[in-house]
């Protein structure tokens, strides 16, 4: 392993909140040997807000610039590339209603430069083909096209833009609708099995130590970074390292205020609900009907697991969306202070009526498009947490890692597939190691001989353990 690479030092690591954005941090410093320590003080990792799709292109965001998704594009290859069994491998409809405003053609020059970047990424690694074929990245349906396809039966096993498009075409309220409709090669992504393969990578590395239920209480910057700790059963115990990692999510700014490096930041609380629609027999793609954010014909975003199984986001202040639910940083703190009300539902949950009220107006947004829809029931808790963003523009979503001094750095990634770009600055910046030539693959010998089977039973055990159905843990898709 050490003969693969060029190691400039012995440094130590500690990295505080085990998120998407920690547990990538640790794993890739750990597959590269260097002693790291984790603190997250939940009983397991990945625990954050709910990630359903890799944003393999940022088409989801109209509001955000090109740049962007370009960014997401690359970032969201690698880590499917990172963690090859978390990805489920079915597309993305993106359809726009009369009510939203807008209109398909916005989206043609957008794609097609992701198109031509997607392209460029695989002729420089053919690796990097994790979207299917370049020219099959994106395909436009005409209303006649969908219409054709209303009238086929969907194969057991959907290969093709056209099989996915089956069970959209049969529900969909095509009248709703302004066409063409596009469907891109935007695949879903199991927060579950991400935990699960974190977990199961960390496990096999002795040189990264796992703490558990563990509160970073103190902050001590001397010759490296001194970090008092108290376990669940109140033990105190200490931490020492040369560099530390802030990657505590919604509460990175906790941490700022802790290390005394104060930040500028937003933070917002959302929320997206599990449903049931037992009817249903088809593998649908995810589908995502274009809305003005915050207003009741908000974005309404249907994502498919096995048996039945749906997660459901609309971006309106009743369903996804919380009043009060976007706060800034102040001068007095780094961390931004959310309502009480949602705090609460962070820390101890959700009570029944509010689950069942809001998984109902879910339900009855997506009917607005999908009819059939309202046959749909509640069926678990919510999928929820609060996100940073870092500095004070809600629309940013491609965002990495901060620096302050020469021993801390910030984990500010809105989206999780930003985490592994993340870590790798962090190497570079603090000079730790060399990068040669080596591939994602080559980097992480440990995550790549991870089994399938063994990342979704540890999957389904920590969906379980959480009280979410175990479809949301279970591959879906080609």
């Amino acid at each position: 392993m050490q003969s693969q690479y060029s190691q400039l030092s012995a440094s130590s690591v500690a990295i505080i909140g085990g998120g998407i954005a920690g547990a990538t941090a640790a794993v890739h410093f750990a597959e590269l040997g260097l002693n790291v320590t984790l603190i997250e003080k939940k009983p397991s990792l990945v625990s954050g807000p709910p990630i359903c799709h890799l944003h393999a292109g940022g088409n989801l965001y109209r509001e955000i610039s090109t740049e962007q998704c370009l960014e997401l594009l690359k970032q969201s290859i690698d880590t499917a590339r990172l963690y090859p069994q978390t990805i489920n491998n079915r597309p993305t409809v993106i359809a726009v209603p009369y009510a939203d405003g807008g209109t398909p053609e916005e989206l043609y020059e957008r794609l097609i430069s992701i198109q031509s970047a997607y392209k460029q990424l695989v002729v420089e690694d053919e690796r990097n083909k994790v979207l299917g074929e370049p020219e099959d990245y994106y395909r436009f349906y005409s209303r006649n096209e969908i219409e054709a396809l209303a009238e086929k039966q969907q194969p057991a096993e959907p290969k093709t833009f056209d099989d996915w498009m089956i069970p959209f075409a049969k529900h969909a309220d095509l009248n709703s609708l302004r066409f063409p409709v596009v469907v891109v090669q935007e695949p879903g992504w199991s927060v579950f099995r991400i935990a699960a393969s974190a977990m199961l990578t960390l496990e096999q590395r002795s040189n990264c130590q796992l703490m558990l239920g563990t509160k970073v209480v103190d902050l001590k910057e001397q010759d490296g970074w001194l970090i008092e700790c108290q376990t669940e059963a109140g033990e105190r115990t200490s931490v020492k390292a040369d560099f530390l990692i802030n990657a505590c999510g919604y509460e990175t700014g906790h941490i700022d205020d802790l290390a005394d490096k104060p930040r500028d930041r937003l933070v917002e609380f959302k929320a997206a609900y599990v449903t049931k629609w037992p009817e249903c027999q088809d593998l649908w793609p995810e589908v995502i009907f274009h809305g003005p954010r915050g207003t009741p014909n908000g974005m309404a975003q249907l994502t498919p697991y096995p048996n039945g199984v749906f997660q459901l986001h609309g971006m309106t202040k009743d369903i996804t969306l919380f009043d009060e639910g976007l706060v800034a940083s102040c001068s007095g703190s780094s961390q931004p202070k959310l309502p009480n009300k949602l705090e609460k539902k962070i820390i101890t949950g959700w009570d029944e009526a509010t689950v069942l009220a809001r998984s109902r107006r879910a339900i009855e947004h997506m009917a607005r498009f999908v009819p059939d829809y309202k046959q749909a029931h509640e069926f678990g808790t919510p999928l929820f947490g609060a996100q940073q963003i870092p500095g004070n523009d809600e629309t940013l979503r491609a965002a990495d890692v901060t620096f302050s001094g020469k021993n801390y750095a910030r984990m500010e990634v809105v989206k999780g597939s930003s985490a592994l770009e993340a870590a790798i600055k962090m190497v570079e910046h603090w000079n730790l190691y060399r990068y040669e030539s080596q591939s994602v693959e080559a980097l992480h010998p440990v995550t790549m001989s991870l089994d399938a089977q063994a990342v979704e039973r540890k999957a389904k055990q920590i969906a379980e353990d959480r009280a979410y159905p175990q479809e949301l843990a279970e591959y879906y898709g080609m």
